[in-house]
């Protein structure tokens, strides 16, 4: 009996820290909030990245545009666009590199 109660509290415990707390911040840096993210490869981001001279490797990423940071969950400056997190956020909040879609 004493076994099965450990072995229960140890898999709750497991699962307890294996699931994330909703957060601002990815590894990255803040999370974007973005007018459109698109793939690189879509002839309107390619025409960006092109002009910004700026080549990418992999053309399946998606690209973040026109993008902001979000500072604070939960107030007045939550994103109404598309949340994300993107590898890349070093051209001036224009565009952000290797987004992935975050649920605020």
């Amino acid at each position: 009996m004493q076994f099965k109660f450990a072995f229960i509290s140890a898999a709750l415990a497991t699962l307890a820290v294996a699931t994330p707390a909703p957060r601002d911040t990815c590894s990255t840096g803040p999370v974007q909030c973005c007018q459109s993210v698109e793939p690189a490869s879509s002839s309107g981001v390619a025409g960006i990245l092109g002009l910004l001279g700026i080549v990418l490797q992999d053309l399946t990423v998606d690209v973040g545009l026109t993008c902001s940071p979000i500072t604070v969950i939960g107030t007045s400056s939550s994103c109404s666009a598309q949340a994300v997190c993107c590898e890349d956020n070093s051209h001036g909040g224009l565009i952000s590199i290797g987004c992935l879609p975050v649920t605020l």
